[in-house]
Formats: C-alpha cells, structure tokens, sequence
C-alpha cells in the first residue's frame, strides 16, 4: 500500500507528502494515474479476411494527478496562501519535477514529468490543491541498479537474469577487455523461449572497456582506450537486435573464442503500474 511520495523540484528540493500523517500544513489526499497506462494498438484489414491483423502497439504517456488538502497551523501565523506558495517551488505549470512513491512494503519507484496544472479551491471549508502531472515516460523505475556479473566463454553455458519488473527494460553491458579479441556475440533467450543475438566486430586490445547501452532513449557503443572515450556504433552488427531483458527468467551467453573475459550487465526494474 502506498504511503507517501516525495516531490523533488529542479532544484533538488525536496516534499515530503504523506497518505498517513499531516506533514508540516501538507496531507495528501487522492493520488491517480498508477495503473498501466491505455495502449494504442494498430490493425491493418484485408479484404476477404475477418477481422483484422496487428501491426504494433504502444503505450501513451501517464497523467498522475495529486490532491493535496492545506491545513495551516495558525498558532505560528501559517495560512493558506503561505502553503500554497510552497508548493509552487515543486508544482509550478511546465516545470519539471520527480516523484518517488514509498509503499509500506518498503519498495520505492520513481517517474519524471512535468506539471500541466495547479488548482485551488479557495472557497472551501477544507481547502485543497488538485496537481496534474503529465509523465511522457510512462514506467516506474526502481532506482538500485541491479548488477549481473559473468565472463564470454566458448561453449553453451549462460547465465540467468531473473526480471522482477512488469515492463521490459534495456540494459547497460560492458567488457572489460583483458586479452587481444576480434569478435563476440550477445545471445539472449527471453522467458518465451524466443532467441535473440547481438554481434559485435573490431579490434579490441587489452585495458579496453567496450560499454553497450540498449536502454530506451539512451542506445549507444562507447569504446573507453588509454582514457579516450569514442563511440563504436559500427562494431554492432545492423542486423543485431537490442538486448531487452523480459520480465521472468532471461537467459545471456556471451560468446568468444579463446580464454574468458569479464563482463558486467546492469539494469534497472521498470514497472508499467504500480
């Protein structure tokens, strides 16, 4: 059950806003947009077919709306409007802002947006302030990077990744080279059983770190030598597929002849509701 968000502004400042507990004039009262977002879904019809055949999908931004009820201590002169400009270094219209979510069962997830709107009913017996927040990226993410540790190797043998999160989520790999090498290949085998390769090709020399990104929004190939960061896109085959972990139990094999070089896989869990 979720028990408080914390708002943090450009700035780093950070709100506290409790389910539970008045919290210096602030009491949050509603919170909405946390389950998984509408997707749109396209069809193609043909004639003499029923029905109709699918295309792609994707799912829409998230709109996460706050309601927030002031309740001022008069005994130190606060009042409503002194509350309300408080909240204006965290909700101003168009400013960006974070959001963390702590549920009683410990766990914490993130999302970014920006404000659309900021609303007050003045009039009110009990005011309140009713936030709308438009989320482009619509996942929750668990801010501990979980690390996965392993070496290539030249026969079968993989490692598995168990995925907690709901939605997949792009990882950031990286060999650290401690041998002269040409060639490896990513192999991934998702929860359904469906094989998926990334191949790489170029010279790399021993003290070489080789990083790959195939995080949403943040896909690249650096190549780190005697402290010079380059990219090296070119190295990944244009047939290879971007390694997404699924949730439930991925299975990574990194392929490549000769003694084993070390490697690390990170990732963050990414939940499409929470």
């Amino acid at each position: 059950m979720l028990k408080r968000i914390e708002a943090i502004s450009a700035q780093g400042a950070l709100l506290n806003l409790s389910l539970e507990d008045l919290d210096r004039g602030f009491l949050l009262e509603n919170v909405e947009g946390l389950d998984p977002v509408k997707a749109t879904i396209t069809s193609s019809s043909f004639a003499q077919l029923d029905g109709s055949q699918y295309q792609s999908s994707r799912r829409e931004e998230r709109n996460i709306k706050l309601t927030i009820s002031l309740e001022p201590d008069y005994s130190v002169n606060q009042s409503v409007r002194d509350l309300r400009r408080r909240l204006y270094n965290y909700f101003m219209s168009k400013a960006p802002v974070d959001l963390r979510f702590y549920d009683s069962d410990g766990s914490v997830a993130y999302i970014s947006g920006r404000v659309e709107s900021f609303e007050t009913n003045l009039f009110s017996a009990e005011p309140a302030v009713d936030i709308s927040i438009i989320c482009f990226d619509p996942d929750f993410y668990d801010p501990t990077p979980v690390r996965t540790t392993g070496n290539t190797v030249s026969n079968m043998d993989a490692i598995q990744i168990s995925y907690d999160g709901s939605v997949e989520t792009g990882v950031v790999f990286s060999l650290s080279v401690n041998r002269a090498m040409t060639a490896f290949t990513i192999y991934h085998v998702d929860p359904s059983g469906a094989l998926r390769q990334l191949d790489f090709a170029g010279t790399l020399q021993a003290g070489d770190v080789l990083t790959i990104s195939t995080v949403q929004g943040d896909k690249y190939v650096r190549l780190s030598r005697a402290g010079v960061l380059t990219s090296f896109l070119y190295g990944v085959s244009p047939q290879s597929a971007w390694l997404e972990l699924q949730p439930g139990d991925n299975f990574i094999r990194v392929y490549a002849t000769g003694a084993g070089v070390p490697f690390t896989i990170d990732h963050i869990q990414k939940y499409g509701g929470l």
